[in-house]
């Protein structure tokens, strides 16, 4: 194939079954090139260390065994595009582990201000108290302008993206499958929404499924490019401890959320806390880590000071809902009945002003202003 560029050329080699991004990289270095490496002899391929026969087979065969031309015209029609780490933006944190995807397939926007990110990741199978807990930190860190990436999954991943998306933030879901799939397949209305105020991102081509290998793959994106992992709530087989491993091994900070004493869902997230990960109760937990990103000015109130953040937009239902609290407790349905608003906009109201320190809630869903 003549005329191939660098581009063209890695994304060929992502489809080589077998030759991950760190046999890639030994060969670049050899070669210079990626074109360089595809037109390479099997002989010229077994010189460079690390390669054995297989390998070498398999690269001087690629024409045979690819159809590459089939992914290139995929990835147009698709409308994703392809980033290779020569471009800019590819994730700065990324690029720092020792295997770097060697093509990330992308929809949506990768942004300069996504460097300073925080993954956020627990299981499958949650308690309620999970997913408010997930939303709850993912807004707040979305509002003040961190990126939460997570996996796109069932539970606490989607109620990461989730959280952000309901403060108007950036997240970013990485997926263990091609970037077509949509897994679980209700998610497909949240896939749009990230990809339209973020990005998708894969390492793997177009149609690869979900399977036990690709998962580990995904979280290794996903703690290699944040500055940190906050684990929710998982149980001690989870994979989103496999997530904080990676996180560990990158030398970046991990963060657990504790739950109940009596709860296996917790069972991962307090045996990380007992081996060293950072306990959160709060944004302000992981926010105090990162210091330097965030001025104290633009930071939430902790729990000593109350307080709320200067001028804050409240939209027309956040202000119906406000004007019905008081200083005492009242209960949601009283909050429904007297602003008039359907229960699901009273909810999210509700959530926002607890976000923006306006109100606090109490138990049995009974809500006060702060003073």
């Amino acid at each position: 194939m003549t005329g191939m560029d660098s581009r063209e050329a890695l994304v060929a080699l992502n489809l080589i079954e077998g030759v991950g991004p760190v046999r890639v990289r030994q060969l670049l270095e050899h070669f210079g090139d990626a074109p360089l490496v595809l037109r390479a002899s099997r002989s010229e391929l077994r010189r460079v260390r690390n390669i054995g026969e297989d390998t070498a087979e398999a690269i001087a065969r690629w024409e045979q065994t690819i159809g590459l031309d089939a992914e290139l015209k995929r990835i147009a029609e698709f409308g994703c595009r392809i980033v290779t780490q020569a471009d800019p933006e590819y994730p700065e944190m990324l690029r720092q582990i020792y295997d770097p995807p060697i093509v990330l397939y992308v929809k949506g926007d990768l942004l300069p201000k996504d460097k300073n990110s925080i993954a956020m990741v627990g299981s499958r199978l949650t308690t309620h108290y999970g997913i408010e807990v997930a939303r709850k930190l993912s807004y707040q860190l979305a509002y003040l302008g961190v990126t939460v990436v997570s996996g796109a999954a069932r539970g606490i991943d989607s109620a990461a993206h989730q959280g952000a998306l309901s403060a108007k933030g950036r997240t970013i879901a990485v997926l263990g499958t091609g970037i077509n799939l949509v897994a679980p397949p209700e998610n497909a209305k949240l896939f749009e929404q990230i990809a339209a105020n973020g990005a998708l991102i894969t390492q793997f081509p177009f149609n690869r499924p979900g399977d036990k290998q690709s998962f580990p793959i995904r979280n290794r994106i996903v703690a290699g490019m944040t500055l940190g992992t906050v684990v929710v709530e998982a149980n001690l087989t989870s994979g989103a401890l496999i997530t904080a491993n990676f996180a560990v091994e990158y030398g970046r900070q991990v963060f657990a959320v504790p739950g109940r004493i009596d709860s296996p869902r917790s069972k991962g997230c307090h045996d990380l806390i007992k081996k060293g990960a950072k306990l959160c109760e709060g944004a302000e937990d992981i926010l105090t880590e990162f210091e330097y990103l965030f001025p104290a000015a633009n930071r939430p109130a902790g729990a000593s000071q109350t307080g709320t953040l200067p001028a804050l937009e409240l939209s027309e239902s956040e202000q119906k809902v406000y004007d019905t609290l008081d200083h005492e407790e009242i209960n949601i349905d009283e909050v429904i009945r007297k602003s008039g608003l359907p229960t699901s906009a009273v909810s999210v109201a509700l959530l926002s002003l607890e976000m923006k320190r306006l109100i606090r809630q109490l138990p049995g869903k009974l809500f006060a202003k702060n003073q």
